[in-house]
């Protein structure tokens, strides 16, 4: 696989030895077991996977390597490049301007922009609208698409079943990033419907059956189909695509439940379900399947608490808390300095989408034992900080430079 320049300052001595100790001595990458560091008083299990992924570190490239290219030229982010707040912060200190933020709000208008101005499609795409407006202004936007290849491979995917007239079903969030922007490029091409979860999945089906009168899907999915959607002959054919960062157990689950509506609809046989229904299961991302299933595995072991890392506006992050805390006490945070003291934590609810601040958090338990693990757009160096601030509320600082010291010379 590519290797990617990035910013030192991302990455981990620490980290990157231990991840590259792991890969050679699992070059197929079946073993997703956790690293053990067992600093004496504490123990953590770090996840197999975890950290920048192959779209994330693409798109840090590509974006830095712009600024160091084009000293002299305003540089625009069409929103934040990846959902990790020290990345973003450090382009803002680079002097790159956001256009919109994360929902699509206009914070410097389209107007204001010239043909000589350099535009960064951000990692998570953008709409086919927007991309038409920046090219009517004449501003070149492909050299500077940072938009992830798996979630290209998703709009792909998308375009072959619309031409076999199948509806593109989307397992996402409406307002994220990318979402919006796979619901263009599939939209321009098929009817397309936007589900957020299961609950949405079984709600379309009474629809898709029949058992609920059409008008009623227009007041449930408003915001969330495309024009001219006709309920009585869209759901004829159907095939369902996921936003790369949602939980890729529950896109699969929703894609079965929804093939078997199908299949018990038309009364389909095996070999005739690709009449009714698109197989679309190479729409999963690599990275998000294997954070995800190393986080199972992190789950398998024996631990008082997890501590989860990443942006707080992070799709994949928030479901790799998800699964940590249907489990144990799970803390997210954004950084190590949210760890403020032995006793004291300063943590985010991403269901109530607010900060919490948390009293004696580490268990008075020795050896104390703590999962770690960090989402796609979170540099290793946060994750290695997060560490080293365990190991000093824990007294296990020299017990850390010991593994240090072995992992990393």
């Amino acid at each position: 696989m590519k290797q990617f320049t990035i910013p030192f300052t991302y990455r981990s001595t620490l980290i990157s030895a231990i991840k590259e100790k792991r890969k050679q001595a699992d070059k197929l990458k079946k073993d997703f077991s956790p690293t053990l560091l067992d600093l004496g008083d504490v123990q953590i299990y770090l996840a197999r996977h975890f950290g920048f992924c192959y779209g994330v570190e693409n798109a840090i490239e590509i974006a830095f390597r712009t600024i160091e290219q084009h000293p002299d030229k305003r540089i625009f982010l069409l929103s934040e490049m990846i959902h990790n707040p020290q990345v973003n912060e450090d382009l803002l200190q680079k002097g790159v301007q956001f256009l919109q933020d994360t929902k699509g709000n206009t914070l410097i208008p389209f107007d204001e922009l010239k043909k000589e101005d350099v535009v960064i499609i951000p990692a998570f795409g953008t709409t086919l609208a927007i991309e038409a407006t920046l090219k009517s202004i004449g501003i070149a936007i492909e050299q500077y698409n940072t938009t992830c290849p798996f979630v290209e491979k998703v709009w792909n995917r998308s375009e072959q079943i619309a031409k076999k007239n199948y509806t593109v079903i989307i397992h996402g969030k409406p307002s994220h990033e990318e979402t919006r922007a796979t619901f263009s490029h599939a939209a321009a091409n098929t009817p397309t419907v936007v589900v957020s979860d299961m609950q949405d999945a079984i709600t379309l089906a009474a629809f898709i059956k029949g058992e609920r009168p059409a008008e009623e899907f227009y007041k449930i999915f408003e915001g969330k189909y495309s024009n001219h959607f006709d309920v009585a002959t869209h759901f004829e054919r159907i095939g369902v695509v996921n936003q790369t960062t949602m939980l890729a157990s529950d896109t699969q689950s929703i894609s079965d439940f929804l093939k078997t509506v199908m299949v018990e609809k038309y009364q389909l046989v095996e070999n005739k379900i690709q009449e009714r229904f698109a197989d679309t299961r190479d729409t999963l991302c690599y990275a998000t399947n294997d954070n995800q299933t190393a986080v199972y595995e992190l789950l398998e072991q024996e631990a008082d608490m997890a501590i989860v890392v990443g942006g707080y506006n992070s799709s994949n992050t928030s479901h790799l808390v998800e699964l940590c805390e249907a489990k144990l006490p799970t803390y997210y945070i954004d950084h190590a300095d949210r760890i403020i003291s032995a006793t004291q934590i300063e943590h985010f609810n991403f269901h109530l989408k607010q900060p919490l601040n948390t009293e004696n958090f580490l268990p008075d338990k020795k050896p104390l034992k703590i999962l770690i693990t960090s989402g796609a757009s979170c540099p290793d160096a946060l994750v290695e900080k997060v560490i080293y601030k365990i190991a000093k509320y824990t007294n296990s600082d020299q017990q850390l430079n010991n593994y240090v010291s072995e992992y990393a010379f």
